[in-house]
């Protein structure tokens, strides 16, 4: 009697699954787009700042400074907003260690999209620098998705961490919604979007996956590396905040790259811009 009592409660259990799992069939997968956005380039004359190894003495690079437009469905989902728009047209000092300039602002590059600034719903920043939050202020209608101990450093401790709060302010003075990312986030609640948690660079820094259905996964660094040979040889920046984090993460999101079959876009890299179409096409 046991065993036909199991029997029954299992045959009820996968009787109540099975719909469960056609009703999860049925639900239509939205239409995915992402833009790569041109928002900003960086003169690193002295690429040692990137190497705690001192791998590059001597070396200078210049970096590539992107911002991703995400289309779900009627849904839009900015990725990072890039070096701040007054930097507009600046001339690059080639005797700085470190220097930036932005060619055309984000609301510029929505503009010929023909895409409102209103109509963003999520603005999601990969972690605090200044390079990725130059803009974040031309979108205060927008939630913010930021990861959790990035937060907690921006309103609570940012001189000690090198953040400015100021393009937070918008949600730090409560008039936008935030979401404190804590660990990974599918944001659309369909796995098509995800926030991937890879601390080290900063406390709550995070990548992005993209699954297109035309071009397969793909994967976005934020700063997990800012360069190919930085990417290829685990290179650890100078003003990283944990080392060890960043080498879990960098062993994370490699793994992650192989087990998907899918497009590395290191965000800084020059060399990745051409692996997604030139702006205004998108991905699909």
């Amino acid at each position: 009697m046991r065993k036909l009592k199991t029997c029954f409660v299992m045959a009820a259990s996968l009787g109540l699954a099975a719909p469960a799992a056609a009703q999860q069939a049925e639900v239509s997968q939205a239409e995915v787009k992402l833009w790569r956005l041109d928002c900003g380039s960086v003169a690193a004359n002295d690429l040692n700042a990137f190497s705690d190894t001192q791998a590059y003495t001597g070396k200078s690079k210049r970096l590539a400074s992107s911002c991703y437009l995400i289309r779900h469905g009627s849904d839009y989902l900015l990725w990072d907003t890039g070096l701040p728009a007054a930097m507009k047209g600046k001339p690059l000092d080639p005797k700085a260690a470190m220097d930036a300039t932005v060619t055309a602002t984000i609301k510029e590059q929505l503009a010929q999209l023909k895409v409102d600034p209103a109509a963003i719903r999520y603005v999601g920043v990969s972690h605090y620098h200044f390079d990725h939050i130059g803009q974040l202020a031309d979108f205060p209608g927008a939630t913010l998705l930021l990861g959790k101990p990035d937060w907690q450093v921006v309103t609570t401790d940012p001189a000690s961490y090198g953040a400015n709060p100021q393009p937070f302010e918008p949600w730090i003075k409560g008039g936008g919604k935030v979401e404190q990312v804590a660990t990974d986030k599918d944001v659309f609640g369909d796995g098509l979007v995800t926030m991937l948690r890879l601390p080290g660079h900063t406390p709550g820094h995070n990548g992005l996956l993209v699954r297109l259905k035309g071009r397969g996964p793909i994967l976005l660094t934020g700063d997990l590396a800012h360069f190919a040979e930085n990417y290829a040889t685990n290179g650890v920046p100078t003003f990283n905040v944990d080392r060890a984090q960043t080498l879990a993460s960098l062993d994370r999101f490699k793994k992650l790259a192989d087990n998907l079959k899918a497009t590395v876009i290191i965000q800084h890299e020059p060399a990745d811009i051409a692996k997604l179409p030139a702006f205004p096409q998108a991905a699909e």
